[in-house]
């Protein structure tokens, strides 16, 4: 059984009810819809009131809904592509998108709403009930589900007028796609507050709507850049020091190691100098810098590669040791 408790009151009908508190068995929410519940009950449910909700349920419902024109699911495949193209023709023509009569509109608009109206009620029945009723709960749930498709056809429908303004803003210093997001944004706000019984096209209402969220925006940039005039340089962050300390060691070391060649420090035989010099390309031009393979060594000394990678190791013993030297002294 749902239980629904209150920190103060469990009559609490207004604005200012404590949260609730829900304690469910698995078998009858999942997760998703427990928090979504929760949502509903707390916090307040938009519903934009029509005189055919004062109608007994199954009047008001055959009035809205069996009477209804064919309203047209509109196809935003063409939307994703768009997103990734951020081309002056970014905003152009939308094959997928629909036009709806006036009809067709106010028809749309009167669904979702009635909707929203019957989560109200519901709700109101709950908020005072200390246990609530699971058939009310499920009840109460397929019209908010009801509800949100309803509100996501009605913003899929217009989701080209988006686009159109942001082409038509044009704030080159914010991302297109953060406009475009920005834009989805208050669409689906205006969705909630538009009343289609005055008369007007959904359309002039959300391009205010969507103006608008466009104009803070852009207010809240320059804000921002106000604070922050320079730009992020990630290079700042990250000191470059070590690096060159460590490409400064190894200069110094390969000159130590050209030194102890030349003065033959190490006290190499000829034939242990030239497996180096071949081997690490030690005082070759600069154009002629290439090391040779253990084979090609062999080839030219006459010998074979095992015994040239005899003769290499036998000869960095000895530059280690006279580089150690080196450094104690």
């Amino acid at each position: 059984m749902l239980q629904l408790t209150h920190a103060d009151s469990p009559l609490a009908k207004t604005r200012k009810h404590a949260p609730v508190r829900i304690a469910r068995s698995s078998r009858q929410l999942s997760q998703e819809d427990q928090a979504t519940l929760r949502r509903i009950l707390d916090e307040k449910y938009d519903c934009i009131h029509h005189e055919l909700f004062e109608l007994p349920a199954a009047e008001a419902e055959a009035e809205i809904y069996d009477n209804a024109p064919d309203i047209p699911l509109p196809d935003t495949s063409w939307y994703h592509p768009v997103m990734d193209n951020f081309t002056d023709s970014r905003a152009g023509n939308n094959v997928g998108s629909v036009l709806l009569t006036a009809r067709q509109e106010r028809a749309l608009f009167l669904q979702f709403n009635y909707c929203r109206h019957r989560v109200n009620d519901l709700k109101a029945q709950l908020l005072e009930q200390d246990t609530m009723d699971p058939a009310m709960v499920n009840t109460l749930m397929q019209w908010h589900r009801k509800a949100e498709v309803y509100r996501q056809q009605i913003a899929d429908t217009n989701l080209a007028l988006v686009l159109a303004m942001a082409k038509r803003t044009r704030l080159s210093e914010i991302d297109f796609a953060d406009l475009v997001s920005e834009g989805n944004m208050a669409l689906l706000r205006a969705v909630d507050k538009f009343d289609a019984a005055r008369g007007f096209k959904f359309s002039t209402y959300a391009c205010r709507a969507i103006l608008k969220a466009f104009s803070r925006n852009g207010m809240k940039y320059s804000k921002y850049r106000q604070m922050f005039p320079t730009e992020f340089d990630p290079t700042f962050e990250k000191s470059n020091h070590g690096e060159i300390r460590r490409q400064q060691h190894e200069q110094d070391c390969a000159a130590e190691v050209r030194d102890i060649l030349q003065q033959n420090r190490a006290e190499l035989s000829d034939i242990e100098q030239e497996v180096i010099e071949h081997r690490f390309a030690i005082g070759k031009p600069q154009d002629q810098q290439r090391q040779l393979t253990l084979e090609e060594v062999g080839s030219i000394i006459g010998v074979t590669k095992e015994r040239v990678r005899q003769i290499q190791n036998k000869a960095l013993i000895k530059l280690k040791a006279a580089l150690e030297d080196n450094f104690l002294d």
